[in-house]
């Protein structure tokens, strides 16, 4: 499937946006079974990488943002990153808020 769609197996290349769409399905799957198959000792070391995962990705969607040569169809997905992973990095804050307060003594 892979070599499909990148062109090898019909001699023509495959459009940028089908390959980018290909990886990007890809990676929704791995995550999804990721995210679902994982124990729960490993929760915390998941979310933390994630968090951090979100902040690269934060810091990209702002340089984006940013820049005066992006295009404004890059902007706009930019601004959606930053929206969606802004909603990861905030959530994951105020879920470790609430796990701490679990364990504080009234």
């Amino acid at each position: 499937m892979p070599a499909l769609l990148l062109g090898a197996a019909g001699g023509a290349a495959a459009s940028p946006f089908m390959v980018g769409l290909f990886i990007f399905v890809l990676a929704c799957f791995v995550g999804y079974h990721v995210i679902w198959n994982v124990t729960p000792a490993l929760h915390t070391p998941l979310m933390a990488v994630t968090n951090a995962i979100s902040a690269i990705i934060l810091v990209g969607c702002i340089h984006v943002l940013g820049s005066v040569h992006s295009p404004s169809e890059a902007k706009i997905i930019a601004f959606i990153g930053l929206v969606v992973a802004s909603i990861n990095v905030f959530g994951g804050f105020v879920v470790t808020q609430r796990m701490l307060s679990m364990y504080k003594k009234r």
